[in-house]
C-alpha cells in the first residue's frame, strides 16, 4: 500500500507540474491569432513542452497503477492532487486561496480515507 501511495503522489505532483506550467505557458502566449507568429511561439515555449512531458509521465505513472492496483482503491487517492494543486496555486501563481477551500480539501481526505479503510 505505501507503494501505491508513493506512485499516487509522484503522479499527482506530475499532474499539478503539467497544469501549472500550462497555465504559465498560456499566459505567456499573449492574445490569440491565427499567424504563424503565435504558434512558434507556442511551440517553442519551454514550459509548453515541459506541460506535456509531465502530462506524459503522469499517464503513463498511472497506467502502471491501473495495471498492478485495485481501481476503487487507486482512483479515490488521486484526490492528493487537490492538495498539491492549492499548494501550486497559493505558492507557485500567488494566488489567495481561502480557507473554507482547505477546509473542502480536508473533507475529500477524509473521505478518502475511509474508502481506502
Amino acid at each position: 500500500m505505501l507503494i501505491l501511495i508513493i506512485l499516487i503522489i509522484v503522479q499527482s505532483i506530475l499532474l499539478v507540474a503539467a497544469q501549472s506550467l500550462l497555465k504559465i505557458s498560456v499566459e505567456l502566449f499573449g492574445d490569440f491569432s491565427w499567424t504563424w507568429a503565435y504558434f512558434k511561439t507556442v511551440f517553442t515555449t519551454w514550459q509548453f513542452a515541459a506541460s506535456g512531458i509531465c502530462a506524459l509521465t503522469a499517464m503513463l505513472v498511472w497506467m502502471y497503477v491501473l495495471k498492478h492496483y485495485q481501481f476503487s482503491v487507486a482512483y479515490p487517492l488521486l484526490s492528493i492532487s487537490y492538495i498539491i494543486g492549492l499548494l501550486s496555486a497559493h505558492f507557485v501563481f500567488h494566488e489567495a486561496v481561502p480557507f473554507t477551500r482547505w477546509i473542502g480539501v480536508v473533507i475529500v481526505m477524509i473521505g478518502v480515507f475511509f474508502i481506502v479503510k
